[in-house]
Formats: structure tokens, C-alpha cells, sequence
């Protein structure tokens, strides 16, 4: 478990996050409303070298950012309730860019095959403080985590 002191600190770790991505990289952002994904994925976006405003894709399920060092497919799947496996995410998954998907483990079966999950849990005693859990599926998933790992830990 990664424990992210501050809003700072949390900024730094998003933007570490885009810095290693490669193409293809799938990440899954789990965690309660309010919890930080979106704040989480403007980092991501900065480290990638996004400089477009980045807004949540909650009623428009996914917003594409193209001028960064790799793609940003940013997906928001919290109202998705059927018939996730016919919007065509896989190609975003299998794609050139970083596809970030707030809410995913409601896809169950559309579900990329090969991704990394950070679970972003509000510490219960500080309300700037940040609890990062990171569990990797598949190959890819887990080069994508211990990317993550190394460069944290160099930090």
C-alpha cells in the first residue's frame, strides 16, 4: 500500500503514473465518490504532457486527449448498467494511448483482459490523505505497476 500524505503528494504520484505509461496500459481506478479519480487522471495527464483541460466523462463515458506524449482515453463507466461489451472499448484498451477508467470494475466481462487496478481510498482521520492499493492483471498490467513502483521509490 502506497500512502499519499497530501494533495501534493497525491498530484506527484498521478503524474508519475503518466510519466511510465506506455501504450496500451490499462488502468482501472476504483474508489468512493469524492475519493480523488478524477483529480487522479488530471495528473496522469500532466505527466503525459497533456496540457488541455481535463474533465470528467461521466455523461459522455469517454473523452480522448490526443496531444500528449501518448493518447489519454479517459473513461467514466459509473453509468454504464448494460451492455458495456458493445461500446467498442476494447479498442481503446488495445490501442496506442493510456486508457483510464474511473468505475471500472463495474464491466465485469468488458473488462480489459490485461490491466492495472489502483484502488484510491480516503484516509478516515485526514481528509487530504490518500490510500493506494495496486493490483496488477495479467502481464502488461503488472510491467505497468512495478514501472509505477520503481520511479516511486526513486522519489
Amino acid at each position: 500500500m502506497i500512502v499519499l500524505e497530501n494533495v501534493e503528494q497525491t498530484a506527484t504520484f498521478a503524474q508519475l503514473i503518466g510519466e511510465v505509461a506506455q501504450a496500451s496500459d490499462n488502468l482501472v481506478l476504483t474508489g468512493d465518490l469524492g475519493a480523488g479519480k478524477t483529480t487522479l487522471t488530471k495528473g496522469i495527464a500532466k505527466g503525459l504532457g497533456i496540457e488541455q483541460m481535463i474533465k470528467s466523462p461521466t455523461y459522455t463515458i469517454i473523452r480522448e486527449y490526443e496531444a500528449g506524449r501518448l493518447p489519454l482515453y479517459h473513461m467514466d463507466v459509473y453509468r454504464v448498467e448494460h451492455g458495456a461489451s458493445e461500446l467498442g472499448l476494447d479498442e481503446y484498451f488495445e490501442g496506442d494511448g493510456l486508457s483510464v477508467i474511473e468505475w471500472g470494475n463495474l464491466l465485469a466481462d468488458a473488462l480489459p483482459v490485461d490491466y492495472l487496478e489502483l484502488v484510491l481510498e480516503k484516509d478516515s482521520q485526514d481528509e487530504n490523505k490518500r490510500l493506494v492499493t495496486l493490483t496488477s492483471f495479467g502481464k502488461q498490467g503488472e510491467s505497468f505497476k512495478q514501472r509505477i513502483l520503481e520511479k516511486w521509490e526513486q522519489l
